[in-house]
């Protein structure tokens, strides 16, 4: 088989099924992208440029449109120079978030299309709205609504879709659902496993020293902002530190911001130690910034408590790992999460905007021993059912066979 992959930060969701494909060594792949350095044997990555800025004269609202199809444009120059080259692929597998593959079709109109559809953004009903400390005015909702300009013609384009989870699937209109597969994303249960010696050495992060008497309580995210609860995390502090002495924190992620708006001149992280002031004790909570990913599965292996909060929108990988490695869990009791975590099964729900609340149900955990040890091992048999890789690549090539009928 011929494949050709598009993502503009390769290799994206595609890196468990490249590496997979490679592997076997049957295939012959192609990945156009944006220019990194990353690399897997056996992929050969073309780039393509990144197109410049948008004009500042062009409307707020299109603006996002406007560099997505000049992305089209330059992804689509890059495929007919591979065809001219005399490589014609039997499947195209990319993720139609960034328009790289509105013009495809015009580059090969007859070959078979699988695209990642990952969320179709609503001003109601999802993020949008969700938290009243933000609220987002009426004046912004065309400026939303244009934001499913390249969602709208992905779905034209008479392609096949797939997203991950049924809730995102739910996002999309619902005359395009029955195009769009769901293809449930897993982990390697061999690498995010609990390890059951992990509390008996001491663990140092970012200076700090977790002692094996000492209770560890953990958050990760890609970036430290109010989409996935940073505020809220923040707020809980002050009564989870008065309450245990013995409390250590550790909290994953960078100041940067994937979703929502930044703040102007500081950082969240920087603004949420300033609101909480001298609750904040700088010996017992660290922020290490973005560790390597051997640090971070330490991190969960190790953690008394795992914190998972996030409004309803895409939920991270990072919640799939810290199921998979039997982390006791507390989640937000939003849409995202409930597809992953049972309250009082595998893990413990909490509503988003309630500090309190999170700080008490951390405390369950830590206080209730029988309860963590339950909810550790019904969150890993869980995984073991839902998040297998060997499950996950068997299903993604059914499909492929589908579309491609070989």
């Amino acid at each position: 088989m011929r494949y050709l992959f598009v993502h503009q930060n390769f290799p994206g969701q595609f890196l468990h099924l490249v590496r997979h494909l490679a592997t076997r060594g049957a295939d012959e792949m192609v990945f156009i992208t944006e220019g990194n350095g990353n690399v897997i044997p056996g992929v050969r990555k073309v780039a393509y440029r990144r197109p410049g800025p948008t004009p500042e004269a062009t409307h707020p609202a299109a603006r996002e449109f406007d560099f997505a199809v000049r992305r089209a444009e330059a992804v689509a120059r890059t495929a007919e120079t591979l065809k001219e080259l005399g490589f014609t692929p039997d499947i195209i597998i990319g993720h139609h978030g960034w328009g790289e593959m509105l013009n495809l079709r015009d580059v090969w109109p007859t070959v078979p299309m699988l695209g990642y559809f990952e969320f179709f953004y609503r001003t109601e009903g999802a993020d949008v709205g969700f938290d009243p400390e933000f609220p987002i005015g009426v004046a912004e909702h065309a400026r939303i609504r244009a934001k499913n300009n390249v969602n709208l013609q992905a779905l034209a384009l008479d392609g096949h879709g797939q997203t991950p989870t049924a809730w995102q699937r739910g996002t999309y209109p619902s005359w395009s659902q029955e195009n769009i597969s769901l293809l449930p994303e897993a982990v390697h249960l061999d690498t995010c496993k609990p390890d059951p010696a992990a509390g008996q050495l001491p663990l140092t992060i970012a200076g700090m020293t977790i002692a094996p008497g000492d209770k560890l309580v953990t958050y990760v995210a890609r970036d430290l902002e109010p989409y996935r609860g940073f505020h809220v995390m923040m707020r809980a502090l002050p009564a989870l530190l008065a309450a245990r002495p013995d409390v250590r924190v550790v909290m994953v992620g960078g100041d940067g911001v994937s979703y929502g708006a930044a703040l102007r001149g500081t950082t969240w992280r920087a603004r949420m130690r300033k609101e909480i002031g001298a609750a904040f004790d700088p010996d017992r909570v660290v922020f290490p910034g973005k560790v390597d990913y051997a640090t971070y599965i330490k991190i969960l292996q190790r953690s008394d408590a795992h914190v998972y909060l996030t409004y309803p929108f895409v939920a991270s990988w990072s919640l799939r790992e810290a199921i998979a490695t039997g982390c006791a869990i507390i989640g937000s009791d939003t849409p995202p999460v409930r597809e992953f975590i049972t309250h009082g099964r595998t893990g413990l729900l909490t509503p988003f905007h309630d500090p309190k609340g999170v700080a008490d149900s951390v405390l369950r955990v830590l206080e209730d021993v029988k309860l963590a040890r339950r909810l550790r091992a019904a969150a890993r048999k869980w995984a073991a059912v839902h998040l297998a890789m060997p499950d996950y690549l068997a299903a993604y090539e059914k499909l492929i066979r589908q579309i491609t009928k070989r």
